[in-house]
């Protein structure tokens, strides 16, 4: 009898370090803020504001990168896994809306309310219909919807250099036309977002009339 041998762990502890390090990337973003943690803001001067952000954008970096090196390793070992299918989308979605949510804690954006509330709609609107149709039709990930979280990471972590730019020390002049292009690119995010949320919809409907 051929001995069973389980799959390799790695990409899962990748896949989980990864909602980890989503949660505290939003403590450290959201607790930096201005008027992020009343008591603790007291406390905090502008440059230590910066130092914290600097760091959640490092971790933010650090974690959506890992998004394509989990998968990459579970397809190259041959270790996908029901539980890693199960943990990525979640940890994804913990990282964006993390990311998103602390951006919004420092208040200096207000053109980034509209889309990165329809980012979040969508996404929570995707999971509870696939909570909703489990078991009865299966909604696999598209392609395109792949590439829209590699635009979210994109955008959101654009925007995380549009506010923290005098913390990194980058020329002012650049300053107004990059927050152009962090603008741009998290409506294009909601954009994409929203597309790839209706056709699940869609789909699901199709599925479910065949039921």
């Amino acid at each position: 009898m051929t001995p069973v041998h389980p799959a390799n762990p790695i990409p899962n502890i990748i896949t989980g370090l990864r909602l980890f390090a989503g949660v505290i990337m939003f403590l450290i973003l959201a607790g930096a803020a201005p008027q992020g943690v009343p008591i603790l803001s007291e406390y905090l001067s502008p440059d230590d504001q910066f130092r914290f952000g600097r760091t959640a954008f490092v971790i933010f970096v650090v974690a959506a990168s890992s998004d394509w090196i989990d998968g990459f390793l579970a397809r190259r070992w041959n270790a996908t896994t029901r539980w890693g299918a199960i943990l990525d989308p979640i940890a994804d979605k913990v990282l964006v809306t993390g990311a998103i949510l602390g951006v919004l804690a420092w208040g200096a954006l207000p053109q980034i309310a509209i889309p990165c509330g329809l980012i979040l709609f969508r996404e929570f609107a995707v999971s509870a219909l696939r909570e909703t149709v489990a078991g009865k039709v299966k909604l696999p990930v598209t392609l395109l919807a792949k590439w829209k979280t590699v635009l979210q990471m994109v955008a959101l972590g654009a925007l995380q250099v549009a506010l923290l730019w005098d913390g990194f020390g980058l020329p002012l002049e650049w300053q107004p036309r990059f927050q152009i292009f962090a603008y741009i690119l998290i409506w294009a995010a909601a954009i994409v977002t929203l597309w790839t949320g209706w056709q699940y919809f869609s789909k699901a409907q199709q599925k479910m009339s065949t039921v």
